[in-house]
C-alpha cells in the first residue's frame, strides 16, 4: 500500500493513502494490531477515517516516533484481505438493517436523473448492502459507499435550509441518513426512525466505519 505520514499536532499522525478502500484496510489493520497483546503500537486514543486519510491519535505525545514506525511498517504491507477473511468478517458482523419509508421529496427527481422508475430506485437502494466509508458533517452522519452505481446522482442545485432528521439521501457515490435536522443539499428519497447517534449508547454512533448497512423497504415488511 502506498501512502505517506504527516505530523498532525503533538499526539497524532495523518496517514494519506490512495483512496477509501485503502483507508478502510489501514483502519482495520491498525485496530487489529492495537488489540494484540504484543502490539508494537502505542496506546491509541482515537482513529478517524476520511475519504483518503486516517488520523491516528495516541494518548501520549512521546509515543509519536513509535507510532510512525508502526504505521510505516503497515503501509509497507499488503493489507488486502483474502476472500475467506472477508467472508469470516461478514459472518461476525451482520449488516445493520435500516427500515425506510421511501416517500422522499426528491424520489421522483432521482428517478428522472437515473432513468429508473421510482420502484426501481427503491429496489436498487435496498438490494445492495452498503458499507460505511467514514463519518463527518454531524455526529452520527455516515457516508455509505458500494451501492448500486445506477444511483449516482448530483447534489441539489439549491441546498435546503432544513432537512428533517432521519432523511435518507443520495449524492454522488454516497448514501446517508441525516441524524438530526440540519441544512443539506442531498437528494432525499425516504425517511427512517432509526436513531443514528445516542450519547447513552456504546458506541454512540449506530454506523461504524467498515460496517455493512442494509436498507429495508418499510412497505414490504408485513404488519404485525
Amino acid at each position: 500500500m502506498n501512502g505517506r505520514l504527516l505530523a498532525c499536532g503533538e499526539r497524532a499522525l495523518l496517514a494519506e493513502v490512495a483512496g477509501l478502500d485503502d483507508v478502510l484496510r489501514l483502519y482495520a489493520a491498525v485496530r487489529g494490531a492495537a488489540r494484540q497483546q504484543d502490539s508494537e503500537l502505542p496506546e491509541l486514543l482515537d482513529l478517524v477515517p476520511a475519504a483518503r486519510t486516517l488520523l491516528v491519535v495516541v494518548r501520549h505525545g512521546g509515543d509519536l516516533a513509535r507510532l510512525r514506525s508502526s504505521l510505516t511498517a503497515l503501509l509497507g504491507t499488503d493489507l488486502g484481505p483474502t476472500a475467506d477473511q472477508r467472508d469470516a468478517a461478514e459472518d461476525e458482523s451482520p449488516a445493520v438493517e435500516i427500515l425506510v419509508h421511501y416517500d422522499g421529496a426528491d424520489l421522483d427527481r432521482v428517478a428522472e436523473l437515473t432513468g429508473l422508475p421510482p420502484a426501481d430506485v427503491i429496489a436498487a437502494h435496498t438490494n445492495t448492502d452498503w458499507r460505511v466509508g467514514f463519518a463527518g458533517f454531524a455526529p452520527g452522519f455516515a457516508y455509505l459507499v458500494d451501492g448500486d452505481p445506477r444511483l449516482r446522482v448530483p447534489r441539489r442545485d439549491e441546498p435546503r435550509t432544513s432537512v428533517p432528521a432521519g432523511s435518507v439521501a443520495l449524492a454522488g457515490e454516497f448514501s446517508a441518513i441525516y441524524p438530526r435536522s440540519s441544512p443539506g443539499g442531498w437528494q432525499l428519497i425516504g425517511r427512517t426512525d432509526a436513531v443514528l447517534f445516542d450519547v447513552e449508547r456504546q458506541p454512540p454512533a449506530l454506523l461504524q466505519p467498515g460496517s455493512r448497512v442494509r436498507f429495508v423497504d418499510a412497505e414490504r415488511v408485513p404488519s404485525r
